[in-house]
């Protein structure tokens, strides 16, 4: 789950060349000028960056403007809470070996990436965030392992290379796109995975109707924590349910089957945080 402290403006600007100062992005988001979006996506050396297509949305501005500070990054574990040792052991009893192939789509700070990677042949740690990208990249040259690669990209932008992977991973990031990139998302998902691979997906998921949100959401909020203690007070779910996109479990369920997906095994926890073993089936 991610915060939003303000908004960027959602003008257009594409993504995925290395050559985009980040600096120049934000400031010509927030300037609003036509003339320095195009100086953006051309890069201050005056060479054309690598176009998304124009329909896709802009990730990186739905991720938040806090993803591009260094020092929240550098918190951000200490935020999320995040254990990796239940969901590399789901993947162990699965069968993951030291051929495998996994994908992390939305990977942050690599927590998870590097705590599979151990056990597997390759991992590509994917994050649209141009700081969770530099500080993974810090992590990986200092420490290894050498079987990680990371890559600067978002659900609509990664390109796979080589061969299709066996698993795709994903924790609290598909929910910071609207519901008809989702499936977008899930389809390229699909793409990338072999016959019977595994999508494993962790978010926040609403798994109530809409006629229940009167009495759910308010009895979620009641379960954060109280500050200064760890992880996400009332303040930051009620900010993630008005400006993310966690959708509804029946909606996120009917887009994981139009997209070629069977659910094999769906856990929910506080009706909101959602745990999803996925096989492509077609």
């Amino acid at each position: 789950m991610n915060r939003h402290a303000s908004r960027a403006p959602h003008a257009y600007v594409p993504f995925g060349a290395t050559d985009v100062p980040v600096a120049a992005v934000v400031l010509a988001r927030r300037s609003g000028s036509d003339a320095m979006l195009g100086m953006a996506a051309r890069g201050i050396s005056g060479q054309t960056s690598r176009m998304s297509t124009e329909w896709h949305v802009d990730e990186l501005a739905f991720a938040g403007d806090e993803h591009l500070d260094a020092a929240f990054v550098a918190a951000y574990d200490a935020k999320q809470q995040t254990d990796p040792a239940e969901d590399v052991q789901t993947l162990l009893d699965l069968g993951v070996g030291g051929t495998t192939t996994v994908v992390d789509l939305g990977c942050g700070t690599g927590t998870f990436a590097l705590a599979i990677a151990r056990h597997v042949g390759r991992v590509v740690a994917v994050d649209v965030s141009p700081a969770m990208v530099a500080h993974l990249r810090q992590r990986v040259a200092a420490h290894g392992p050498s079987n990680v690669s990371v890559v600067e990209a978002g659900f609509m932008s990664y390109r796979h290379d080589g061969a299709p992977a066996d698993v795709v991973y994903t924790r609290n990031a598909l929910h910071q796109i609207p519901d008809f990139h989702k499936g977008v998302a899930l389809a390229r998902i699909a793409a990338m995975l072999r016959p019977g691979g595994t999508l494993f997906l962790r978010d926040l998921v609403y798994d109530f109707e809409p006629g229940e949100v009167e009495e759910a959401i308010p009895a979620w909020l009641a379960g954060a924590v109280v500050p200064p203690a760890p992880g996400y007070s009332a303040e930051d779910l009620a900010l993630h349910v008005r400006t993310e996109h966690s959708t509804y479990r029946f909606c996120l369920e009917a887009l994981l089957a139009h997209s070629g997906f069977a659910v094999r095994e769906a856990t929910f926890r506080r009706r909101v945080y959602a745990r999803y073993l996925c096989e492509r089936s077609r």
